[in-house]
């Protein structure tokens, strides 16, 4: 009976010691693992970074906005302007006459073929009265112009250079504008700015 109990005994005791040897095993053997798993993410996230390196931007050149107009009154006594410039092809334009005396104006949307552009006729049905006028090509923000135009002159217009650039009223970046004087009728008036002188033809 004692060699029983004593058996009975150390069979209790082993158990007890293999269940506190197994519970105390337990988290020592997962920790590392769990350490382990959540290492690897890390680690190939750094790879990733690493083997992806930046994309930089191709630099695009400057452009040098030049812009030349000439104008020409029909025998209706209204107007037609065009002219040439070196914008890229496709780049929204938008054309505005203007009487000094008055202020009234007329526009006109148009775009660049071939590196020249046209619009018109300006000015009222019944022609345009004897006086000065403005004549101003304006290139708008790049937020309104066609795709390959903003790659080209940049989403701001960023890329734009040259005397007739400058920033945009409304703050959407830089625009280009061009401008030129001309005087209609047989008899002007004297005037010492550059201005050039219209007639019917």
């Amino acid at each position: 009976m004692k060699v029983r109990r004593r058996l009975s005994c150390v069979g209790l005791v082993t158990l007890l010691a293999l269940s506190g040897c197994g519970n105390d095993t337990g988290p020592e053997e997962t920790g590392p693992e769990e350490e382990v798993a959540n290492e690897q993410p890390e680690d190939v996230a750094t790879n990733e970074v690493d083997m992806e390196p930046a994309e930089e931007e191709p630099e695009v050149e400057p452009l040098e906005v030049a812009i030349d107009i000439a104008a020409a009154l029909r025998s209706d006594r209204r107007l037609m302007v065009e002219g040439e410039t070196n914008l890229p092809e496709g780049a929204r334009l938008v054309i505005v006459v203007e009487r000094e005396l008055s202020g009234v104006r007329w526009q006109s949307r148009t775009e660049v073929q071939g590196s020249r552009f046209e619009a018109g006729p300006f000015g009222p049905g019944s022609g345009l009265p004897d006086g000065g006028y403005s004549i101003t090509v304006n290139l708008p923000e790049a937020s309104v112009q066609p795709p390959a135009i903003r790659e080209r002159i940049g989403g701001q217009g960023e890329h734009l250079t040259g005397p007739l650039v400058r920033t945009s009223r409304h703050g959407l970046g830089q625009v280009a504008s061009y401008s030129r004087r001309y005087l209609i009728g047989t008899e002007p008036r004297r005037t010492t700015d550059e201005v050039e002188v219209l007639g019917v033809e």
